[in-house]
């Protein structure tokens, strides 16, 4: 099978002054400091750490006497979530320190100027958006037969925590995820394994399953009906935001774009008790 056309370059691959440029990455992966470990590993993290932390908090739970523990350590999803993040930052820094380059190179140029990322961030989240809501009612009627709004809330209706879980969540959690989401399968898993596979489709596929995958456990509900319904319902949005990432090769929009979704999903979620 022929291999994938290489992007284009920019003026920063033909300088050599983007370590994350297609140019940079191939140099690395050819050297050997870039293997299929890394990129792998970051994958399968943020869904298995999601999973394994409710399992610790839901086992909390129960030395605790709280009725329904499982449910009830999965509502915390927005407060354990940034426990994630610093495990994906560990094993990212890990991999890029191989590489020598840091965490900030995979994040690509900032360009606040006349607010240019912060308004093509608006544009790709008006353009996003309705492609999650539009996966979230193909999938419901192809896994129930019909369209009901509740199902896609994240888990099953509005969940509760105490005052300070909600401030937390509303005030540090959704900001620090989107940017270390985008970071661990687009800034660094999905370029890594176009380069080391040399097939972007391959990688697409990789980053896309793992990444739907994830929000199958976000929390996780012991129901393969719902679990398969919320892993179609994110694949269009996943796929489209994995797409413009390797048309543009910069996080800062994605991640602008990322955040009122993120943001969206504990408002329409959480009230304190």
């Amino acid at each position: 099978m022929a291999q994938a056309k290489a992007a284009p370059e920019s003026l920063a691959d033909r300088r050599g002054t983007d370590p994350n440029s297609p140019v940079g990455i191939n140099q690395r992966s050819g050297s050997g400091a870039i293997t299929w470990a890394g990129p792998l590993l970051t994958l399968i993290a943020r869904p298995a750490l999601f999973l394994l932390l409710q399992v610790a908090f839901a086992g909390i739970f129960v030395l605790l006497r709280r009725p329904s523990a499982w449910q009830s350590a999965g509502a915390w999803w927005s407060v354990y979530g940034t426990l994630v993040d610093l495990g994906c930052l560990v094993l990212i820094a890990h991999f890029t320190k191989q590489e020598n380059i840091g965490i900030r190179g995979l994040i690509g140029q900032v360009r606040l100027r006349h607010g240019h990322d912060i308004l093509l961030g608006i544009c790709f989240f008006l353009l996003i958006f309705p492609v999650f809501m539009g996966g979230s009612f193909v999938s419901s009627m192809l896994v129930y037969g019909s369209w009901d709004p509740q199902r896609n809330l994240y888990l099953l209706g509005v969940r509760t925590l105490p005052l300070w879980g909600v401030i937390y969540s509303l005030a540090v959690w959704w900001p620090i995820s989107a940017a270390i989401e985008e970071t661990t399968y687009q800034g660094y898993a999905l370029p890594r394994i176009q380069a080391l596979s040399g097939r972007t489709w391959l990688a697409v596929l990789c980053v896309v399953f793992f990444w739907s995958l994830q929000h199958c456990v976000l929390p996780f509900l012991p129901d393969w009906r719902y679990s398969l319904f919320r892993f179609i319902a994110f694949l269009p949005g996943v796929l489209l935001l994995t797409l413009i990432y390797l048309r543009i090769r910069r996080l800062p929009p994605l991640i602008v774009a990322h955040w009122p979704m993120d943001l969206g999903a504990v408002l329409m979620t959480l009230v304190f008790r």
